[in-house]
């Protein structure tokens, strides 16, 4: 129904709803193990039915304003996502994620729909504090927290438990003044 442009690539960031689970599911299929690497995002959904459910309680959640998720589609085709979680407009803070299949990787994908999102977040929702948290070996999702110009607070140790490793999860965080100014001086160039 609507969805925003994320350059001259044809990328777009579009609303990822339930009605999406036969296509969720085939993106789910082609990236499983590379998106699963640090995070179990979407593992339960091996069916049409369990792709449904976690589109589902995303949505519920949309509807009770505590998280979202939105999708990231390049040619046409689903391949990655970004999401809010932690989402808490009262407090002023929220928390930021994205996943991606192997062949979406290296675009520039997430670090264009990131923008939109925080951006929203803050301008939008009065935001004041976005927190991005990722294992420390995944060094491809702390790049992004880099370009997003977010600021390391520290690294909670082997707090992550996932497939049998005690992963270090590093927080990141970016404030809005923060933002303001990084955004004011880029469109000063």
């Amino acid at each position: 129904m609507y969805a925003i442009s994320l350059g001259d690539d044809g990328a777009q960031l579009r609303p990822l709803e339930p009605w999406h689970a036969g296509e969720f599911l085939a993106h789910l299929d082609r990236g499983r193990e590379f998106i699963n690497r640090y995070v179990p995002f979407g593992s339960a959904a091996t069916d049409e039915a369990g792709a449904r459910e976690v589109l589902q309680r995303y949505a519920d959640w949309r509807a009770a304003d505590t998280a979202s998720l939105h999708g990231l589609w390049l040619e046409g085709k689903l391949v990655g996502g970004v999401l809010f979680l932690n989402f808490d407009a009262a407090r002023g803070t929220c928390e930021v994620g994205c996943w991606l299949e192997p062949a979406a990787t290296g675009r520039g994908l997430v670090t264009r729909a990131m923008r939109v999102l925080v951006d929203w977040a803050v301008e939008e929702r009065g935001i004041h504090r976005v927190e991005w948290v990722a294992a420390s070996g995944n060094r491809p999702s702390l790049n992004v927290a880099r370009r997003l110009g977010m600021t390391r607070d520290g690294v909670r140790r082997e707090a992550h438990l996932h497939h049998g490793v005690r992963h270090d999860l590093e927080v990141w965080s970016v404030l809005a003044p923060e933002w303001r100014a990084a955004a004011a001086a880029h469109s000063d160039h």
